[in-house]
């Protein structure tokens, strides 16, 4: 990894640039933390000052140099200075050889460490700051003494003092993107994000360390496995922050790196409360309240990696141990209680209690912390957890993508199988492992060939549910509907089945376009999330695998907007909950999408991919995803890479999905140029879709029939008159059935495409916007421009409303606004541009090496291809084509 670029800090750098650029010409310095960027940030400002006004001298000041008079000044005084001067002599020599090299020009004097000068020099920096023509910028580092003439400079008012603070997480992911030249996924960000606290050095020697084969590549995403090496550098880093600890107080800290947050009063049970006030005031703990709580942490998160791994082993577990028994004392008083006690008990090798484990491990999965819940639930088995551990490690190592391991966990307790309960966990939980981690279909008739030996009603509702789901997601719907309607009906059903059972049915009932049934469902299946999260975590999967198809067949971007930063997605990306972090992130890529920002849907759906690489239930999907997204730019090899991916990573009993793979198939079809194919195609795809009684995805299959421009295309079976029916007359049949303000407007878009006036396009365009749905509503409303030229009717306003909406997208190039779009040449591309850009027809002339004559007789062409009169609405033209800046020539 090479030098990396500068990342954020734009306002920062503003500020620098305006206080030496300004009128005032007031200087200004940064303090803050070693590492912090301030360096960096110094070097990009005196970079971007123009050396024809502006003299500069860049001073950068050490600790060698700090006992040598001057020392700090070398790369800019003299070797040889007069003799006999006074101290006060030498100074306003120096000032007066600065003003000579200057030659008329601003002095700009850029002190980085300023903390390290030697008083003369900085004696010197401080008179210059009071020169007329000068100005002195620079950084010192807190914590550290500074020389008075310094510290004076903001304090007389002769600079502004800046304290430069941590990268916000967003900047953080980018400088991540800078230094590893690629995406880094949205959990490794926020996790290197975290132990960096937002300091671009920490930060770069966190990757150096954890480059050591615990980054990975999947489909251009960086991963970090979570392991780090701490490398030399980074520890001498941490070592510099932490300093000399007395035996006590390096206790605390690591009292407070074993057991963090740690309450106060804990704290001072277990350690000498004067050292641990010592802690707090060196800044090594930080003491928070949370809730009715104080709680302790380490300052930076990093102190803790250190400390932990510079302990002894023994002492350890002897402090995880003394850490146990003192929360035992004092009582479990919070759920977490239970959950930390466990940890340290097993860290520490004092587990004994199997049913303390098994607790501790279904709160973990409750967390969907699905690295820790694995290790809880194994150790609660090796404790003699029996049965109920087995069932509850074979789920975990399911959701952890290890089919294989939980069958054989489960195959090892099938003996212990002997009662109705059991069973009916037994069937269900292997049942799922088969199904969806194995890919075994025939798991649906196993399971139901085996549930008639249950004799109990609620244990047949759990099997029931689970049946019905996995015949949902095989498309046998009918029978689907009525396992879950026979579950919801059985007063002695869980909580939990019922709601597994209501999921299935809210699915189905989204896809059929009953999305208000769908949502009532939903919001049901939710407001009970505290009665089932315990027994069955992973139905949130089923919940929002429902509520996402709701909220993109309904076209509710803002839906998905909340969702994705709901409580679960925070759960499930920081506990490695893959297949929940995954499909959230195809559905921020699809919503990402119908706006018309492609760069983050094509980003964010290859995140998706690389997160779901070694799980099969949701791979297809993320891969078809993706392959939309690489459509909607135009990136035809992409796109057909992605969809092969789909097709080869599709689970068999995801058959419920084939709606939307099939849908990224035609877009792949378009953007590959094969218009007509992907029309066949998408139209065989409605009819099936009408025969499996899927309205709510037939609505959108047709629109893109639409978007295809065959909107009056006939389509489905004949009719009784001996027709068919057109595109445009059955979106405006299933208008009237499928719920929502979304399919009207389809449909309304069919009818105007159709045959409508441009008027009516246009109309359609801003009931597009309305909803937030900027490719749709540019593609209206550059159906609506084509007709307006082929009618040589006024289209000034019509080109600035699709210029507005492109505008607000990132590179689009789909068929529909590619259709309507005048043809330029190379040559008249290049033409068009500067005469754009106010070139004169003679300045284009000698640009481009042609007469004046042959530059008008473009431009007349021009004018007519793009329905314009003149140059003052030829700017205005081109920004109303896709792909403006030329990448559309040809």
């Amino acid at each position: 990894m090479s030098r990396w670029g500068f990342v954020g800090r734009t306002d920062e750098l503003d500020r620098l640039l305006s206080a030496v650029t300004g009128a005032e010409g007031r200087g200004l310095f940064f303090s803050g933390d070693a590492g912090i960027g301030k360096s960096r940030l110094l070097r990009e400002g005196v970079a971007a000052l123009p050396r024809d006004g502006y003299a500069v001298w860049s001073i950068a000041a050490s600790a060698t140099t700090a006992a040598l008079p001057f020392g700090g000044l070398v790369q800019v005084l003299p070797t040889e200075q007069p003799q006999g001067l006074s101290p006060a002599g030498i100074l306003r020599w120096a000032v007066d050889v600065l003003q000579q090299q200057a030659a008329g020009r601003r002095i700009v004097l850029a002190v980085d460490d300023a903390h390290l000068l030697d008083p003369p020099s900085a004696a010197l920096v401080h008179l210059v700051a009071r020169v007329d023509n000068a100005t002195v910028i620079g950084t010192s580092r807190d914590g550290e003494q500074l020389p008075l003439p310094i510290r004076a400079l903001w304090t007389d008012g002769l600079v502004d003092h800046v304290e430069l603070k941590p990268l916000p997480p967003a900047e953080t992911t980018r400088l991540l993107s800078e230094i590893l030249r690629g995406p880094v996924d949205a959990t490794s960000a926020d996790r290197l994000g975290r132990l960096s606290e937002g300091n671009p050095l920490l930060l770069r020697e966190l990757v150096f360390a954890a480059d050591r084969g615990e980054l990975t590549r999947t489909y251009g995403i960086w991963k970090w496995t979570g392991r780090l090496e701490l490398a030399p550098n980074l520890t001498d880093l941490i070592d510099i922050r932490i300093g000399q600890l007395t035996p006590g107080v390096r206790g605390v800290v690591e009292l407070v790196a074993f057991g963090e947050p740690l309450g106060l009063h804990l704290l001072n049970q277990a350690a000498d409360p004067v050292d641990v006030e010592t802690a707090e005031e060196r800044g090594l703990i930080a003491v928070e309240h949370d809730d009715r709580r104080t709680n302790v942490r380490l300052a930076h998160p990093l102190y803790g990696e250190v400390m932990r791994r510079r302990c002894p082993v023994s002492r350890t577990r002897r402090l995880q141990a003394r850490l146990a028994e003192l929360l035992e004392l004092v009582g479990k008083r919070r759920r977490d209680d239970l959950l930390r006690v466990a940890v340290w008990r097993l860290d520490s090798g004092t587990a004994q209690d199997p049913a303390l484990l098994l607790d501790a491990a279904g709160q973990a999965f409750a967390r969907y912390d699905v690295p820790l819940a694995t290790r809880l639930a194994r150790a609660a088995l090796d404790a003699g957890g029996g049965f109920d551990a087995a069932e509850l490690l074979a789920t975990i190592l399911m959701f952890a993508d290890r089919p294989d391991e939980a069958i054989e966990v489960l195959d090892a307790v099938s003996a212990d199988v002997e009662d109705d309960r059991r069973l009916s966990r037994w069937l269900t939980v292997r049942g799922m492992v088969s199904y969806w981690g194995l890919s075994q279909e025939s798991t649906v008739e196993e399971i139901a060939a085996r549930r008639s030996a249950l004799g109990d009603s609620a244990d047949q509702a759990r099997v029931l549910a689970f049946e019905g789901i996995m015949r949902l997601h095989r498309l046998d719907t009918g029978i689907a509907l009525r396992l879950g309607q026979t579950v919801l009906d059985r007063p002695a059903a869980s909580v939990a089945a019922r709601e597994l059972a209501r999921s299935t049915i809210a699915h189905l009932q989204a896809a059929q376009g009953q999305l208000h049934r769908s949502a009532t469902a939903i919001n049901r299946v939710q407001a009970e999330a505290g009665r089932w999260r315990a027994d069955m975590p992973y139905l949130q999967l089923a919940l929002e695998l429902a509520r996402g198809t709701r909220l993109a067949l309904a076209g509710d971007l803002a839906g998905i907007d909340a969702i994705v930063a709901d409580e679960f997605a925070d759960l499930a990306g920081a506990g490695d909950f893959r297949l929940g972090t995954g499909y959230l992130a195809i559905l921020q890529a699809y919503a990402a999408r119908l706006r018309g920002q492609s760069d983050a849907a094509l980003r964010t759906s290859l995140g998706a991919c690389a997160v779901l690489a070694t799980s099969r239930v949701y791979a297809g999907l993320a891969q078809a995803e993706r392959a939309q997204a690489a459509a909607l730019r135009g990136d035809a090899a992409q796109a057909a890479e992605a969809m092969a991916e789909a097709d080869r990573t599709h689970a068999p009993g995801m058959v419920v999905l084939y709606p939307w793979l099939e849908q990224a198939r035609g877009a792949v079809l378009a953007a590959g140029g094969d218009v007509s194919g992907a029309g066949k195609h998408l139209s065989g795809l409605a009819d099936r879709l009408r025969a499996d009684g899927l309205a709510g995805h037939e609505v959108h299959v047709l629109h893109d029939l639409v978007r295809l421009g065959q909107a009056a295309a006939p389509l489905g079976p004949t009719c009784s008159d001996g027709g068919r029916r057109t595109v445009a007359q059955r979106l405006a049949e299933l208008s009237e059935r499928v719920d929502g303000v979304l399919p009207p407007l389809l449909a309304r878009h069919a009818r105007a495409a159709a045959g409508g006036s441009a008027d009516e396009l246009l109309a359609v365009a801003d009931g597009f916007d309305a909803l937030d749905l900027a490719v749709y509503a540019a593609e209206a409303t550059a159906t609506a421009l084509d007709r307006l030229r082929r009618q040589r009717s006024p289209a000034g306003p019509a080109r600035e409303r699709l210029a507005a909406l492109l505008g607000r997208c990132d590179l689009i190039r789909t068929p529909a606004l590619q259709a309507g779009s005048p043809a330029l040449s190379e040559r008249e591309w290049q033409v068009a541009r500067l005469a754009a850009d106010g070139a004169t027809s003679r300045a284009i002339a000698e640009r481009l090496y042609l007469s004046a004559r042959t530059v008008e007789n473009h431009l007349q062409r021009i004018y007519g291809k793009l329905g314009v009169a003149g140059r003052a609405e030829l700017r205005a033209a081109l920004r109303a084509i896709p792909g403006h800046d030329g990448a559309e020539s040809g």
